[in-house]
């Protein structure tokens, strides 16, 4: 090699190596142009289909509201907002394999689900490990205000249910009382603080009766709590299951006054169930949301709202707005959702407390009255 071409080979080089340079710094001032540019995305978890998929369809309804809202109004700093959703089916396992999914394939940082106590604990670990922020608006097992910092809910707890429940047994002088419950981490874990809170009410549990959760005959634990002769039963379930021990109980001829869970608020009970399911009380969520949102529901939808809907609304408002304060990363939003005092949801006023729960919501009854459900009134 002579002379002039090693000085065309190093001049070569340098420009070679000059472009790379030039290509490297080019690439990181377009890069966060190009992520500006990009929709925001945010994971929900759901019971889209099965025997659940009622309560699939509010949890969809409510934030696709939302988001409509928010990117009318042009989405987060700028940028819009995109739902990526995966069906669980109720199924704890397929809640794991969909936030998997949503962390590794979509890359989100925060998530709304799931729909069942047993699908958010069992998702819980996967969330905190990959530090993605998970927010249940119906979910209410104790269990999840330990599962990790990453984890939050809107709805009301399972010992705030068991409160209300015997307070209202205690009131009625309903004192002499029987459990049956599915046996999974909601029923069981108010099963538990209904035994557990009964003493200091002054209602006596008689009996304690569980079910698997694909049981369809109820009635050997039915003849066991009927030989108790108790006042009222608490029945502790889902709408289809609830409405077969309704049914069952009617064949049998038990006339305890029945008091169910917050799941009971579901056409199903009825439609399984028929008349035996008249009288019927049970807990919900008290319906406080604004005239704004139930106008914007029935427009978009053709139909009156939920209590349900306006916490799944304000779950995927929760989250725009942690991410409008702190970015889209999953310790910033986190960190934001824990400063939330006196938000005014449309479900009520949010206030998160050290635990990742929403404090101080507020519970009402609802009772089957000639075949519909209705405000209960003593």
């Amino acid at each position: 090699m002579n002379k002039q071409t090693k000085i065309v080979t190093v001049i070569a080089l340098i420009l070679i190596a000059v472009g790379m340079a030039w290509y490297g710094l080019s690439q990181k001032q377009v890069q966060p142009a190009q992520q500006a540019s990009e929709p925001i995305k945010i994971g929900q978890i759901t019971c889209l289909t099965g025997e659940n998929a009622w309560y699939g369809d509010i949890e969809k309804q409510g934030a696709d509201l939302a988001l409509e809202e928010l990117n009318a109004k042009g989405g987060i700093n700028g940028r819009q907002v995109v739902i990526v959703r995966e069906d669980d089916k109720a199924d704890p396992a397929l809640s794991v394999t969909g936030l998997n999914k949503l962390i590794s394939v979509d890359k989100v940082q925060a998530v709304m689900g799931m729909t069942s106590s047993g699908g958010t604990m069992a998702a819980s670990p996967v969330a905190e490990k990959n530090k993605v922020v998970l927010i249940s608006s119906l979910a209410g097992s104790m269990k999840i205000s330990n599962a990790g910092d990453y984890i939050f809910r809107i709805f009301a707890t399972t010992a705030q249910e068991a409160e209300k429940l015997l307070q209202l047994a205690k009131e009625l002088g309903k004192t002499d009382a029987a459990i049956i419950y599915v046996n999974n981490d909601f029923g069981s874990d108010l099963a538990s603080y209904i035994k557990e809170k009964s003493v200091k009410t002054g209602v006596n549990i008689l009996a304690s009766e569980s079910y698997l959760t694909d049981a369809t005959d109820f009635r050997t634990q039915l003849a066991k709590i009927a030989a108790t002769k108790p006042s009222v039963i608490f029945l502790l379930g889902y709408p289809k299951d609830m409405g077969l021990v309704l049914k069952q109980a009617g064949e049998m001829g038990i006339k305890s006054q029945f008091m169910a869970s917050d799941s009971f608020d579901d056409p199903t009970v009825i439609a399984t169930a028929g008349k035996a399911s008249e009288g019927t009380i049970y807990v919900v969520s008290d319906d406080q949301t604004s005239p704004a949102f139930k106008a914007a529901f029935k427009a978009k939808y053709g139909k009156d709202s939920s209590i349900y809907n306006a916490m799944n609304y304000d779950a995927f408002n929760l989250l725009a707005l942690a991410i409008q304060r702190g970015g889209n990363d999953g310790t910033a939003i986190k960190n934001e959702l824990y400063k939330i005092r006196d938000y005014a949801g449309t479900s009520g006023v949010i206030t998160i407390d050290s635990n990742g729960d929403a404090i101080n919501r507020s519970l009402t009854f609802k009772i089957i009255k000639d075949g519909k459900a209705v405000p209960y009134q003593q």
